[in-house]
């Protein structure tokens, strides 16, 4: 199967959802260290080991909800190999593969640990893309942002990003510059796709991904956080004259004790299922209330999870078919 997505909101025909199984959080390298756990000025407070299996019992019940959601609106729905253990996990395949036009690729990741997840997702696609990996890594990472949300963790030496540092727009690919993606990573991209625009997004959010930042709902609407956005200015010109939706409060649906690697603005992480449907997690009333005004429904579901694992429902998809 090839790749056949061009953008965030098209009326999604095929999908990949994640698995919580063998969930863990490795032993703690650099890059664990300076990327999920910047903001820690000690590591005493990382946990390591697999994640409780209340959690990972849980949070497969709710993707297979999600499952059952999207085969009830004639999507097809295709899951991870179980029979790929992953040295982290394979429950946000949106942070490893991006799918681009016909091409699926295996970004050069953050993470050391996460860098052989691709191989989960060899069966579905018919070649994956994978990017050369960083290999110097005492000169990519930098200790200084330990406590310093203004300090990124990596360092231009090689292009290293997360799939999930980027949204698709038809002819344009949005980059969160942060700590999961630097710019060398996004002039590679910009090479690999050279009849598309790739704009970097620099100074709004640090910590990882674009995806609990920025959420692209059809053609010129889009839902912004307004904890992290100040101004629109702050974004690129080709979405400065985009009509806004500013986020609500999100409902703090909390974390596992212990194990919190997303903010309460993972609310805002949510799968488009055309331009006017989205899943949204089931808590977020204010959000759905804000998004109908717009000729948004949403489809509210469970998730939760989605703070102790660090993904939301579109950090837990990948889009590979959009009519």
């Amino acid at each position: 199967m090839k790749s056949s997505t061009r953008n965030e909101w098209d009326p999604l025909k095929k999908v990949i959802v994640g698995i919580a199984d063998d969930a863990r959080i490795p032993i703690v390298d650099q890059s664990l260290r300076l990327i999920n756990y910047a903001h820690e000025r000690y590591s005493y407070n990382i946990p390591m080991g697999p994640y409780p299996q209340q959690v990972i019992d849980e949070a497969n019940e709710d993707l297979e909800t999600l499952c059952e959601f999207l085969r009830s609106m004639d999507i097809e729905v295709v899951r991870p190999n179980k029979e790929c253990v992953p040295e982290y996990y394979n429950y946000c395949p949106r942070d490893t593969i991006l799918t681009y036009e016909s091409s699926a690729i295996a970004t050069p990741m953050a993470l050391s640990k996460r860098r052989d997840e691709w191989k989960a997702y060899e069966n579905i696609f018919d070649s994956i893309e994978v990017m050369p990996q960083p290999t110097r890594e005492s000169h990519l990472y930098n200790p200084k942002c330990l406590g310093n949300p203004d300090i990124l963790a990596l360092n231009d030496s090689e292009p290293c990003f997360d799939a999930a540092n980027v949204l698709k727009a038809n002819d344009d690919l949005y980059y969160l510059v942060s700590n999961t993606g630097n710019k060398r990573g996004a002039y590679r991209l910009q090479q690999m796709f050279p009849d598309s625009k790739v704009h970097t997004i620099e100074g709004v959010y640090s910590y990882i991904h674009i995806d609990s930042t920025i959420a692209l709902l059809r053609e010129g609407l889009m839902l912004l956080n307004p904890d992290r956005v100040k101004s629109i200015d702050q974004l690129p010109k080709s979405l400065q004259n985009w009509d806004v939706i500013w986020a609500p409060e999100p409902f703090d649906i909390g974390y596992y004790p212990g194990y919190c690697n997303a903010s309460k603005w993972v609310s805002i992480n949510l799968l488009s299922i055309n331009p006017n449907l989205v899943v949204l997690e089931e808590n977020q009333h204010n959000l759905r209330r804000l998004l109908d005004q717009h000729n948004v429904e949403s489809a509210m579901l469970p998730m939760r999870h989605a703070r102790t694992l660090g993904g939301c429902f579109h950090c837990v998809t990948v889009d590979i078919e959009r009519e």
